[in-house]
Parts: C-alpha cells; structure tokens; sequence
C-alpha cells in the first residue's frame, strides 16, 4: 500500500525535492507543453503525486522520477488532445452533413448510375460477373472464389481485372 502519510519523513524529503526543483520541474515541463499554464498545471498534478511516491533515498533519484512523471503526463496530455481533435473533427464533419445535400436529383441520378452499371455488369460473361461480384461487392477472398470454383487464384484475379477493365469503360 502505498504511503499516504505526507507527515512523515519520506513526505518531507519528496516535498523538499519538489520545491527545491520547481523551477527545473517547470521549465522541464514547458518543454513539452510550450504553454506556462500548462506546465504549471503538469508540475501541480506532481505535487498530488508526492504522497504515492515510492520510497527512493538518493535526491537525484528523486528527481529523475519526478521528471519522469511530468514525461508520463505530457503523453498522457497530447494522447488526449489527440483524441479531442478527433473527435472534434468528426462533430464538425457531421454538423457539416446537411440534409438537403440528399435532394430527389441526388438520389435519381444515383439509381441512375446503378442501372447503368448494372446493365454494363450484365454484359460480362456469368462466371466473370460472379466473381467480381462475389470479391469486389461481398468481400469474399480470391483464394476462396478460386477454391469454391475450382480455379486458379490468378485466374479469379485476371477475371476481376478484365471486369474492373469493362465498368471503367462505362465510368
């Protein structure tokens, strides 16, 4: 169990390593944050860690692992900013959608075009036509469209490239 007695002598020798090196702590800080306010903020939240701080007796070792935990939380800090902007680019895309983007012309020339490419997919011979459709429409693996047709793996990847070939001429 941690020591939670910030009375004691270990207390006292971790908070008098703490501010002895405020100064260091901060500025070490500001090297990852490059902000001030952040950095004071980072070297605060070490200060609330002194009372689960292990027992180390060497003030040098005291100090590296008090660097070492301003380290941990400037990644913990830019993993979550890194999440924020995710998120934030994702709410701003979706707030982005509109609506009225999907008028009855939209969705008229999209029936459309899948007409067409339909009547283009009809034209290829059936066994073609299977495979791409099987491979490029349901996901299914090559080898296992070869396997299923008792073909060669090339030959279902030749038939998938000579339908790719047929619809770009339509595209």
């Amino acid at each position: 169990m941690p020591n939670t007695n910030t009375q004691g002598p270990l207390a006292t020798s971790w908070i008098q390593i703490y501010t002895e090196n405020l100064s260091v702590l901060t500025r070490f800080a500001r090297k990852f944050t490059n902000c001030g306010h952040h950095a004071e903020d980072m070297v605060q939240d070490v200060f609330f860690r002194l009372p689960s701080a292990p027992p180390i007796s060497s003030p040098k070792d005291q100090l590296n692992y008090l660097l070492q935990i301003i380290r941990n939380l400037a990644v913990d800090h830019y993993r979550k900013q890194a999440l924020m902007n995710k998120r934030i680019i994702i709410d701003e895309e979706y707030e982005n959608l509109s609506t009225n983007e999907i008028s009855p012309e939209v969705i008229c020339e999209d029936r459309q075009t899948l007409e067409r490419l339909s009547a283009v997919l009809s034209e290829l011979p059936d066994r073609t036509r299977y495979v791409f459709e099987r491979h490029r429409i349901y996901g299914i693996p090559q080898k296992e469209i070869a396997k299923e047709l008792g073909v060669s793996p090339t030959l279902v990847n030749f038939m998938i490239r000579d339908a790719l070939v047929h619809c770009s001429k339509f595209l």
